[in-house]
């Protein structure tokens, strides 16, 4: 949720146009994030001050009010150095108004300006503290203080240097956060952190850098012998015998919260860890930080992103769902590539490959996740318990917290996240891993946090995820999830005729899945008559009993219809008293071990005036009986078809919201990244 983007160039001569053009650019690729109100903070005409516009809307509101604010003025002087940071904003402390945007400033002078992802928990107790020294405050935003907290430190020492005081305001916040900040007392200069929120340092040079790590820096207390106050300079060199400060050469930064801001300017990013404190001065980046823990590493590293911004547009669909639907027969390979050996039926997963004998010993399995994630653990459950014979628990890891649920040494916990910076997850892998768990991640985002902090994990490569509401992302969680039961029962000799089925499945399946996606007229035909209702039930059980609840949110996500996933074997529990000719219900019916249970199911549906759509296998006659209307999909290995039953319910939520007019890619009150709890 929210989003940050920042630019400073130095020796590399930029407009004023150039510099607002980068920073509404880079907001636009953040938009999938969610946000209802936007900003940005640039230097003033002559320079010596910081002029704001704030918009609430979209991007392309903030984009006009910004072209009608620079009417008259110079934009189109070239400057050598210039910051300018901007922010999308989703509503959280107060709602979306032009006051409540970021960036957030300190006084009207706009002497320091700041943007924030995440939740400051303690900020009533520093904006008290703020106010009994006389501070006014003008928003109803926790960001605010920030602004007002960096400018009383300076009042107070004004010979800190601009990352030092941030490192004292930060010494003072409690919560999540993100942080870049921007001041006129410190023109050309930089300074970015973050806690518990994702930010990133994108790097753009003309000349390659002599090293891809970046030494960290600590307090006087933390220096490691022998090291003096001194900041190193980034070093670059143009040959093998040249090494130059990198000062003295042209250079272009780029701070954002999600690495599709900046892959169009550079691929050359370092990922923050919590309380780095990341400044630019004169064109040299150096990263901070107060203490130093047990675990960390000397150096930041600069990794090469392969991400490409194609991968980023929607190219000829309508939306970036749309879009990230069809693009599943290749993220369910991409999920499987040099993973799945078809010639000799093996599986590899080198992420946690080293660690399969201590998980072998554990006592459980425990999938943690939220959401679409929680889904995909719940639908590959009862596969894991067949292949690994040991109990596996699946939590929500809000509710895991709130139940402080007992851990201990030999668990291995999985944590299933997209994004990798879900808030309620990486904080729940937290408490495991204090508690001696083994942690595995499971994330579709390298460098996130959750990969960072887990032991072991797999990397799900589904490829970018733009729209908010999770489409290709769980078809690749799910594979995984399978993949790492296929190599748990890898020894097992009674299982090699189960395991060999499931191979078999996984290699058929990015052909099933194009077969499945050419259902998308009929689910739009259904769907002209669905979308004006207000309910839906989709009821299931066994491996579909998962399909039916993501399918559910994925309807509540896009269409703000109410609708309910419901276990077919718990109808007659009360679900029951909601069948009448009127309610729309959709039932998933497949011929696998629980086909007569579901039968009976549906019959109670019919015999109360139910008139069912029903999603079955190709060809299943018997079961097209009772249907009102029918999509068939292709019969794969029973522990699988969740993966082909679930992209109808994409389609069909995808359809409704289109007619109702709702925005599919980023649907009211939700964010792709949930950052805070």
């Amino acid at each position: 949720m929210c989003g940050i983007f920042a630019y400073l160039n130095y020796l590399t001569p930029k407009t004023r146009r150039e510099v607002l053009e980068y920073l509404v650019t880079g907001l636009k690729r953040l938009e999938y994030r969610g946000y209802d109100s936007a900003g940005v903070a640039v230097d003033s005409e002559d320079g010596k001050g910081i002029v704001l516009v704030k918009q609430t809307g979209k991007v392309k509101a903030l984009e006009e009010a910004i072209n009608e604010s620079m009417i008259g003025h110079d934009i189109d002087s070239p400057l050598m150095s210039h910051c300018g940071i901007s922010h999308t904003r989703w509503a959280t402390h107060g709602e979306p108004s032009e006051l409540n945007s970021h960036p957030q400033r300190s006084d009207e002078e706009n002497s320091f300006v700041v943007v924030h992802n995440g939740i400051i928990t303690n900020y009533k107790d520093v904006k008290t503290f703020l106010e009994k020294r006389g501070y006014k405050f003008e928003s109803e935003t926790d960001t605010e203080i920030i602004a007002k907290l960096v400018h009383h430190l300076y009042m107070q020492h004004p010979n800190y240097s601009f990352r030092e005081l941030v490192e004292q305001v930060i010494q003072q916040l409690e919560g999540a956060f993100s942080l870049a900040f921007k001041s006129k007392h410190f023109p050309g200069e930089c300074v970015a952190t973050r806690r518990g929120s994702p930010l990133l340092v994108g790097i753009k040079t003309k000349t390659r850098l002599a090293t891809d790590h970046i030494p960290i820096l600590y307090g006087k207390e933390h220096r490691p012998h022998g090291a003096n106050r001194e900041v190193p300079m980034m070093p670059r060199t143009e040959s093998t015998s040249e090494f130059q400060p990198l000062e003295d050469k042209e250079v272009e930064y780029f701070f954002a919260s999600d690495a599709s801001a900046v892959i169009e300017h550079t691929n050359r990013v370092i990922y923050l860890e919590d309380d780095d404190v990341a400044a630019v001065k004169e064109g040299a980046l150096s990263i901070h930080r107060l203490k130093k823990s047990m675990d960390d590493s000397h150096a930041r590293e600069i990794i090469t992103l392969k991400m490409e911004i194609q991968q980023i547009m929607k190219g000829n669909y309508e939306y970036f769902m749309q879009k990230e639907i069809f693009e599943q027969p290749e993220s369910v390979v991409n999920t499987m590539r040099g993973r799945v050996n078809l010639n000799d039926n093996t599986v590899t997963l080198g992420g946690i490959k080293e660690y399969i004998p201590e998980i072998k010993r554990c006592r459980r399995l425990m999938l943690i996740g939220c959401g679409t994630s929680y889904h995909s653990a719940v639908a590959t459950r009862q596969l894991l318990e067949e292949l690994t014979e040991l109990p596996v628990m699946v939590e929500l890891a809000s509710d895991f917290l709130d139940r402080n649920t007992p851990i201990f040494r030999d668990d291995v916990c999985f944590f299933i996240s997209q994004s990798g910076e879900t808030a309620d997850t990486l904080m729940a892998l937290r408490y495991c891993k204090q508690r001696g768990a083994l942690i595995v991640g499971i994330t579709n985002t390298v460098g996130s946090s959750i990969c960072r902090e887990s032991h072991c994990g797999v990397h799900i490569n589904a490829g970018p995820e733009i729209g908010v509401a999770s489409t290709k992302a769980y078809t690749s969680q799910f594979i995984s999830l399978v993949m790492f039961g296929l190599v748990m029962s890898e020894d097992r000799i009674s299982l090699q005729t189960r395991r060999q089925e499931i191979l078999n499945g996984l290699k058929n399946l990015d052909a099933q899945i194009k077969d499945v996606l050419k259902l998308d007229s009929q689910v739009l035909d259904i769907v002209k008559d669905l979308y004006q209702q207000k309910s839906l039930l989709i009821m299931g059980r066994g491996y579909n009993f998962a399909t039916c609840m993501e399918g559910a949110l994925k309807v509540k996500e896009l269409t703000y219809m109410h609708c309910e996933g419901i276990m077919a074997g718990e109808l007659k529990h009360g679900p029951l008293a909601l069948v009448d000719d009127m309610m729309p219900i959709v039932m998933i019916v497949m011929r696998d071990g629980v086909y007569n249970k579901t039968i009976n199911a549906i019959q109670q549906v019919k015999a109360r005036g139910g008139q069912p759509i029903v999603i079955c296998e190709e060809n299943d006659k018997e079961t097209m009986v009772f249907a009102h209307k029918v999509l068939e999909v292709p019969k794969t290995v029973d522990c699988l078809q969740g993966i082909l039953t679930v992209i109808p319910m994409q389609l069909l939520s995808y359809h409704i919201a289109v007619l109702r007019g709702c925005n599919v890619d980023c649907p009211r009150n939700l964010a792709k990244s949930v950052t805070v709890e």
